[in-house]
């Protein structure tokens, strides 16, 4: 009978060094992330290979300005979506150096972020709104007695950052020479969908604004019934006009959720003659049909 407990020492002793690369399609599973989003009861959305790889990557080299020899800092958790795309997946992609961040920032002091930042010459930082909120409140001279020169771009996600968390983000952390990268995305779109950059040289980063969509991102407001809107001052929900690389296929075991929360709802383009809900299966679906 097989002990349950094993010596990881001697377990990689036994096995060989190398590996070789397993050969997958472009559309099968890369990983399952549990959610719960704003339903309160988590939901294992599931991405693909080539795609979300692809995404990942280019967003993180265009958002962030990354450039060959930066050290590059994400500060989430590799558990959550931000920490998949942004620590892991996309920099790596890029062959990038890239920092994981344990415990708080606030242990042993509120200057942990910043301690880090000069003893490893960070160039782009990536952070969340309530952990700066934190560190604002805390004061500046934790912010003060490291060397932040390194820095180019300050980058957070997560909820909504306000005027006074950006703006001392922007003066404080950054010595107004930095810029700042609000982005909006989320567990079901794989990367950021609207942020600050890339952009014209000349234009200016607005605090609390993720400003513009990336590249294929069409961003289109609609009403509940399904109605696109137009104009300034409405509200609605925040849809995606066309799909892109980066997007979830599917919820684990349950694809009807999957399209009876994402696109049902919403009018859709038309592919080939078709409907685009009439023509995404999941990506099991895909792999039976094709065998």
């Amino acid at each position: 009978m097989t002990p349950r407990d094993l010596q990881l020492e001697q377990a990689m002793s036994e096995v060989s060094d190398s590996c070789a690369p397993e050969p997958l399609d472009s559309e099968d599973p890369l990983f399952m992330l549990y959610t719960s989003g704003s339903t309160g009861k988590p939901k294992g959305i599931l991405h693909t290979q080539a795609g979300y790889l692809l995404y990942a990557s280019i967003t993180q080299q265009y958002v962030f300005d990354y450039r060959p020899g930066d050290v590059y800092a994400c500060v989430a958790d590799i558990g959550w979506i931000t920490g998949h795309s942004y620590v892991v997946y996309g920099p790596l992609c890029n062959g990038a150096t890239t920092v994981l961040f344990e415990s708080i920032p606030t242990y042993p002091d509120p200057g942990r972020y910043w301690e880090m930042v000069e003893r490893l010459g960070v160039r782009q930082f990536y952070g969340a709104p309530t952990a700066l909120r934190l560190l604002l409140k805390a004061g500046d001279h934790h912010v003060h007695k490291y060397d932040r020169s390194s820095l180019a771009t300050l980058g957070c996600v997560g909820e909504p950052l306000n005027d006074e968390a950006w703006v001392w983000y922007h003066s404080v952390v950054g010595e107004g020479r930095c810029t700042v990268v609000d982005t909006w995305w989320q567990t079901e779109t794989g990367g950021i969908s609207i942020a600050p950059r890339p952009s014209p040289d000349d234009s200016t980063p607005k605090p609390g604004f993720p400003m513009r969509p990336f590249f294929g991102i069409q961003p289109v407001l609609v009403d509940d019934q399904g109605n696109e809107l137009h104009g300034p001052n409405v509200s609605g929900n925040l849809c995606i006009r066309h799909p892109w690389p980066g997007m979830a296929r599917s919820i684990y075991g349950d694809h009807g959720r999957f399209m009876d929360t994402y696109y049902r709802p919403y009018p859709v383009e038309m592919v080939r003659g078709e409907t685009v809900r009439d023509t995404i299966r999941s990506p099991a679906e895909s792999m039976m049909s094709s065998t």
